[in-house]
């Protein structure tokens, strides 16, 4: 009897134990909300980041609207990256602690399965032309780009043919993936959505009139318990992470108006 009153004590003790490694591993990691359209460079420099900060990195990835709706839910986090018009928003509904520095931009373009035929979009003229003639196109239904590209089909008098072949799907590796399993001929979505997806390629940036630029900006939650996550926005700044910003065709922007 004393035998078991011990066993059964000391394997209690045993599970305190267990239990509190468990949460001292969770609570050493930076949970991170990023936009899909940075997830390009944050795997590039993830490692390094991590080492900079002293923890881990845990990222969860999907639209800024989406991580947007998981924040005003009361979901905890350290460090939101993402568009910066949905970080504006969350800093006056004061989930934000203090300023969110804008880190980069990038452009919308067109991307196609690897060894398909790249046509001439340089033009709205030329780009009417190929997506009249696609099968079919894709893009994301809750991404940043999306009211973008709705608003193109509508000026260049396409929207009703468009209408007929469009699959918009919820989320940056649906929409890519999509086209590179064959299932859509075009994919619409920010460049840096396209050139890190292996068996994808760029076939081209919208022309001007219809080019609009997203800009990404990095913010801290009101509720920061860990002080090291303060750390994260000098990650996306300086050489060392340019190589990572050009790789998915984005432009830095720290330090620009």
């Amino acid at each position: 009897m004393k035998l078991t009153v011990k066993k059964t004590f000391l394997f209690a003790i045993l599970g305190v134990l267990a239990g509190g490694q468990t949460v001292t591993a969770q609570s050493d990691s930076i949970h991170v909300l990023a936009s899909g359209g940075i997830k390009g460079v944050l795997e590039q420099i993830r490692e390094q980041c991590a080492r900079t900060v002293g923890h881990k990195l845990y990222i969860e990835y999907n639209s800024t609207a989406a991580l947007k709706q998981k924040i005003e839910a009361g979901d905890s986090f350290d460090v939101v990256i993402g568009a910066s018009d949905g970080l504006d928003a969350l800093s006056v509904e004061g989930k934000l602690a203090g300023p969110h520095p804008n880190i980069s931009r990038v452009g919308i373009g067109i991307g196609v399965r690897v060894g398909a035929p790249k046509l001439d979009i340089s033009s709205p003229d030329s780009l009417k032309r190929a997506l009249l003639d696609a099968k079919s196109v894709t893009y994301g239904s809750f991404g940043s780009s999306a009211s973008v590209i709705l608003n193109m089909f509508e000026k260049l008098g396409i929207a009703d043919q468009m209408r007929a072949k469009s699959h918009p799907l919820p989320g940056a590796d649906l929409i890519t993936g999509s086209v590179v399993d064959g299932r859509n001929q075009y994919v619409l979505t920010l460049v840096s959505e396209i050139l890190p997806v292996k068996g994808l390629e760029l076939m081209g940036t919208l022309p001007p009139p219809f080019q609009q630029y997203t800009s990404f900006a990095v913010g801290l939650s009101a509720r920061l318990q860990d002080p090291d996550a303060a750390k994260i926005p000098g990650c996306f700044t300086g050489p060392q992470v340019a190589s990572a910003y050009k790789a998915v065709g984005m432009e830095p922007t720290t330090g620009k108006p």
